[in-house]
C-alpha cells in the first residue's frame, strides 16, 4: 500500500487539522485587534492627606496637607525622576496645563511626589524640574521612605517600587472637599480637558 507521501496525497484528517489551526490564528489575530486599549478610570474620594513636612525641589520643608488643601486648583500625581515611560507623560501634561494657567499659586497648584526617594534628592529633583519648565507654582516633593508612603496612603494609593509604576493623577474638588483620581496614561489634550472638566479654565489664569 502507498503511503501518502509516495502517493502526493495529504490525508483528510490532516487537512482538517490544518484547517482547524488556521481557523484558530486567525480568530486569535481577530480577538487581538478587536481588544480594547484599557480606559481611563475615574472615581471620586475622600482622602485623608496626612499633615507631612516634606522637602521640595529647592530643599525647603512644606507641609503637605497646607499645600493641597488650602489654595484654588490642585493637581497631584506621583513620579520618580530616572522613569522614562510613564512619568514623562504625567510631567509633560503637568507643564502644559502650567503653560495654560500661568505660574500663579492662587490659580494653580502643581505636586508631584516622588516614589523613588532613596535617589530623587532636592538637587535630583531641581533637575528634572527644569527639564520641564516648571515655574514655582509646581512642587517636587521627596522625604524618607516611611514619608513618602504615609503620602501615597493620604491619597488611597499605594507604589511599593518603581517597577510597579502607574499613572495617576488627583485634582482637588474644594468644594465637595473630595478627590476625582483618573486613573490611566493620557495625551496632555486629553489631561486638559480632564483639567477643564474639573473646573479648571485656561481663562481663570490670565
Amino acid at each position: 500500500m502507498a503511503s501518502p507521501c509516495m502517493t502526493g496525497r495529504v490525508p483528510h484528517g490532516t487537512l482538517l487539522s490544518w484547517f482547524r489551526i488556521g481557523a484558530l490564528v486567525l480568530l486569535a489575530a481577530n480577538l487581538s485587534a478587536e481588544e480594547p486599549k484599557e480606559s481611563i478610570r475615574r472615581s471620586v474620594e475622600t482622602c485623608a492627606v496626612p499633615d507631612l513636612a516634606l522637602l521640595n525641589q529647592d530643599g525647603k520643608k512644606v507641609r503637605l496637607k497646607q499645600l493641597v488643601e488650602f489654595g484654588d486648583p490642585v493637581v497631584v500625581n506621583f513620579f520618580y525622576t530616572s522613569c522614562t515611560t510613564i512619568c514623562p507623560v504625567l510631567s509633560t501634561g503637568f507643564a502644559n496645563l502650567q503653560l495654560k494657567i500661568g505660574d500663579n499659586p492662587r490659580k494653580l497648584r502643581l505636586v508631584s511626589i516622588t516614589i523613588d526617594p532613596g535617589k530623587d534628592t532636592p538637587q535630583v529633583m531641581k533637575d528634572y524640574a527644569q527639564r520641564f519648565r516648571a515655574k514655582a507654582n509646581w512642587d517636587f516633593l521627596t522625604g524618607s521612605r516611611a514619608e513618602v508612603e504615609r503620602a501615597m496612603h493620604g491619597f488611597n494609593t499605594f507604589i511599593p517600587n518603581t517597577s510597579s509604576m502607574v499613572p495617576i493623577n488627583l485634582i482637588y474638588l474644594r468644594k465637595e472637599k473630595k478627590w476625582l483620581r483618573i486613573f490611566g496614561v493620557m495625551s496632555s489634550s486629553e489631561f486638559l480637558e480632564e483639567c477643564r472638566k474639573a473646573g479648571i479654565e485656561p481663562s481663570a489664569g490670565r
